[in-house]
């Protein structure tokens, strides 16, 4: 392996500490906040030996980072290294501080040996050009999107490159532009598909199982590079419905709660289509959304049915409406990473409006000054002739939903927290009241005998499930629930269901694998008659007036 292996390991405990030893230290690499030397190990360019120099890693670990790097076409960043199978997050903090990301065009940035063994091979690492797709090409520092899809156009009329001098012959790319990017890209003619499964990543062009249907194609221009690059998948053929029923017009109100849904997860292309296709395909058109750690991360998905960015949403071919949404001002739960919003999203060109919308405190009954009971999220909506009162619950389980520690407990085992007393004042003064949410637990569970008291029914049954994974996609618990009052009831279709197709997707993590669910949860649909005649329903893709007068700050 040669006596300078090693040397990549020689870090100070702090890297920003440049007095102790008599290394240089270059800022050429940033980790965090961390200032990266010159000796990191680069698993960019690393070899197999070289990656074995790192603490925990034999010859399988470090054959498989190699592979797995192969598939992906490089790694974006270091903790991308942990979805390789041998590695996880664990070993990963152990790592972490001695190794570094980095392109192939700065030197400054390779450990030694890798550096060497960078010029010796450097017509065969990078990506290939003639098996890439536009998403990969645009991850090479010099193509922009109009460039990527002219190579692939090229490679289509022409066939493969059979140098990477051809690529010159490609529309706005000239003799500058490759001596930028040559080190990036190599031309391999006849390379089999890879069928090596790294981290639960299998790089073969044949869509994967999974209790859903995947919906990402991978030649989409608008998806990240460093995900799962040659997965082939569709959504689910669907026909929405036509807003009636029985010859009478119709709304699907529903309930999702987003596990720990942030800013980051929100954008992620994966999530993002999930959760939209599935509001277009069920025909979903007031949707309360709980257990979101940002109180940004909804309207991501409020854009995304407005502007249409990702492939699917701008393929859909009937009307896809006016979307806004609110988050409450104030937290509603809280999570394993901190405090929780609930939300609401609702397409205004189906004749829905926003009246107002607050949260409800909850008395504090403990010393801390923290709250035992929920707080509900409570919104009044304009639907038809109706005023419909919603109720956003997000009350916590003892026991995550999916949550392996709990396999071994029964539902009945499974504890929520406890609907403040106080409650009942409120949902006496409402009369078309609805509240919907996750509960924590079934619906015959003590804790929610409050609002049996109030007269108020479950429309989803014990027996039916409302959680999904991808080791069990049909559920395990009725955590997910729509009550409505006796009022309310009067104009219920009759159908109410647990959506459960959709739900998975290519681009997001399942674990250290990809393809898995939006949410732990399912979403929970329920169907009313609305009364159009003293306020008209408007057809989709009317435009609606905004209610600004009434309107809370935060709707988007």
């Amino acid at each position: 392996m040669g006596g300078s292996l090693g040397c990549h390991r020689s870090i100070p405990k702090d890297p920003t500490d440049f007095s102790c030893g008599k290394r240089k230290f270059s800022a050429a690499c940033n980790f965090g906040n961390i200032l990266v030397n010159q000796e990191r190990l680069n698993i960019n360019t690393a070899t197999e030996e070289e990656l074995m120099t790192l603490p925990g890693v034999n010859r399988t670990v470090a054959q498989n980072i190699v592979e797995y790097r192969d598939c992906i076409g490089g790694f974006k960043k270091v903790e991308d290294l942990a979805l390789v199978s041998g590695i996880g997050a664990t070993k990963l903090e152990v790592i972490k501080l001695e190794i570094c990301v980095s392109s192939r065009t700065s030197s400054s940035q390779h450990s030694p040996s890798s550096l060497r063994k960078d010029l010796e091979h450097q017509s065969s690492t990078g990506m290939n050009i003639n098996t890439a797709t536009p998403a990969q090409l645009m991850s090479i520092r010099g193509i922009t999107e109009k460039i990527a899809k002219n190579i692939v156009a090229y490679r289509a009329e022409h066939g493969p490159f059979k140098s990477i001098e051809d690529l010159v012959r490609v529309n706005h790319i000239n003799s500058s532009l490759l001596d930028k990017i040559r080190f990036q890209v190599f031309v391999e003619r006849s390379r089999a598909p890879s069928t090596n499964t790294n981290g639960g990543l299998t790089c073969t062009t044949k869509s994967h199982p999974s209790p859903t249907s995947f919906s990402l194609r991978s030649d989409d221009l608008d998806l990240p590079p460093g995900g799962p690059t040659q997965i082939i998948s569709v959504r689910p053929n669907v026909e929405p419905p036509l807003g009636l029923r029985d010859g009478k017009p119709v709304v699907r109100v529903a309930t999702w709660s987003l596990q720990g849904c942030s800013c980051d997860k929100a954008n992620n292309p994966g999530v993002k289509e999930v959760v939209c296709m599935t509001l277009l395909e069920n025909d979903i058109k007031l949707l309360a959304v709980q257990d979101l750690l940002d109180r940004e991360a909804l309207d991501k998905f409020c854009v995304e049915l407005n502007q249409g960015t990702l492939a699917s949403i701008r393929k859909w071919k009937w009307p896809r409406g006016l979307w806004k949404s609110i988050v409450s001002e104030k937290p509603t739960g809280h999570s394993g990473k901190g405090v929780s919003y609930s939300g609401y999203l609702w397409d205004s060109s189906s004749g829905i409006d926003l009246k107002d919308a607050a949260v409800l405190e909850s008395p504090v009954v403990n010393g801390n000054g923290s709250h035992t009971y929920p707080r509900l999220y409570l919104a009044h909506f304009l639907i038809g002739s109706y005023e419909l009162t919603v109720v956003n619950v997000h009350m916590q389980a003892t026991a995550a939903p999916g949550d392996s520690s709990s396999k071994n407990q029964s539902s009945d085992e499974v504890k929520c927290q406890r609907l403040s007393p106080s409650i009942q004042e409120t949902l006496k003064a409402e009369k078309e009241l609805v509240i919907l949410g996750d509960f924590g637990s079934s619906p015959q569970c003590s804790e929610l005998d409050v609002l049996r008291k109030e007269k108020l029914c479950a429309l989803i049954p014990s027996t039916q499930f409302t959680n999904i994974s991808t080791r069990s996609p049909q559920g395990t618990r009725c955590l997910d629930n729509v009550w409505v009052s006796r009022s309310l009831k009067k104009i219920y279709s009759g159908h109410c269901m647990v959506v459960r197709e959709g739900l998975t997707n290519p681009w997001i993590p399942d674990n250290w694998s990809w393809g898995g669910v939006a949410s732990d949860h399912c979403p929970v649909v329920a169907e009313f008659y609305v009364d159009p005649s003293s306020k008209e329903l408007s057809r989709p893709g009317m435009t609606v007036v905004d209610r600004g007068d009434i309107m809370p700050k935060h709707e988007r």
